[in-house]
């Protein structure tokens, strides 16, 4: 898949798909309906698939400070839309210049002049432009003035409901990762660099693969039964493991990170890039009373998680 970041001056090759436009935030079952979709319309226009999706994302440019939302970063959406069969990713640079483009200006100046998009395919509830003013409505409304196709796709929604990122965010929140893969369509993952921690899980008998989770939305603090890819680096693979996402109330006040213990495995991770899936929420995070006590629980967890991961 090839992503475009510079779309002022970019390859004439990569211009012209036929692109889902949206935030894909989690990459969900909705986001997969649409593309599916899309994936029809590129086959009949002969064209390329293509996203075009922002960085960052529209709602952290205007809310900055806001509580982390993301379930996935560009990286992990990037990875999961390869995955899907995406040709072209365009990664369009949100700033402050694109957030006071008028629908016709986005059309005219995105659309048409920088991507020569033959065709937007884009869900029923999709807004654009300055203050979200262009409804699906006036979107093709633009594309019969301006020269490209457009497709709405309806909304999915599953037995319990409608699914979106919200929802996913709430599950996860919920210690229920099962039931936000289950809008997923995939199991939720943190991705990111493993980077160097205090080392005290080495000390425990528990060594840990560290990983930041800065700007992602936190699923519910705690122990998970995890799957662990390895996606770079001479270990690269898939393991069984024990994460801990939270703050380490045994040592101080902490940054939220994921610490992972990967089952049996001998090796350097540093600098190597993870993905972490959660499989099943264990339990909350604890302070013990002692080290000792600490290493029992630990004991415990992964022999559930090894028990979890058995059953599939």
């Amino acid at each position: 898949m090839r992503i475009v970041r510079d779309t002022l001056y970019m390859d004439p090759a990569d211009r012209g798909a036929a692109a889902v436009i949206g935030n894909f935030d989690g990459v969900h079952l909705g986001h997969q309906a649409v593309l599916d979709h899309a994936r029809d319309v590129a086959k009949q226009d002969n064209a390329k698939l293509g996203v075009l999706t922002f960085e960052p994302h529209p709602r952290q440019f205007f809310a900055p400070d806001a509580p982390a939302f993301r379930l996935m970063n560009a990286e992990a959406k990037a990875n999961r839309l390869a995955k899907l069969g995406v040709d072209v990713l365009y990664e369009v640079p949100f700033n402050k210049a694109l957030a006071s483009l008028s629908p016709k200006e986005f059309a005219q100046e995105v659309i048409v002049k920088r991507l020569g998009l033959c065709h937007v395919i884009v869900g029923a509830d999709f807004c654009f432009g300055k203050d979200r003013a262009g409804t699906t409505e006036v979107l093709v409304n633009l594309g019969k003035e301006l020269g490209f196709g457009v497709t709405i796709v309806p909304l999915l929604a599953l037995d319990a409901g409608e699914v979106s990122s919200t929802a996913i965010r709430t599950a996860l929140a919920e210690g229920d990762p099962q039931g936000a893969a289950a809008m997923l369509g995939h199991l939720h993952r943190i991705e990111g660099t493993v980077i160097r921690g205090d080392q005290r899980g080495r000390d425990l008998g528990y060594p840990t693969a560290n990983m930041s989770i800065t700007g992602l939305h936190h699923p519910k603090l705690g122990v998970y039964a995890v799957k662990v890819d390895v996606l770079t680096g001479p270990h690269k693979g898939t393991y069984g493991g024990a994460a801990s996402i939270g703050v380490r109330p045994m040592f101080g006040d902490n940054i939220p990170n994921c610490e992972t213990f990967i089952f049996d495995f001998k090796g350097d991770l540093y600098g190597a890039e993870l993905s972490v899936a959660l499989i099943e929420y264990l339990r909350p995070e604890l302070k013990f009373d002692s080290l000792e006590a600490l290493i029992e629980q630990m004991d415990k967890d992964c022999a559930r998680s090894r028990e979890i991961l058995a059953d599939g």
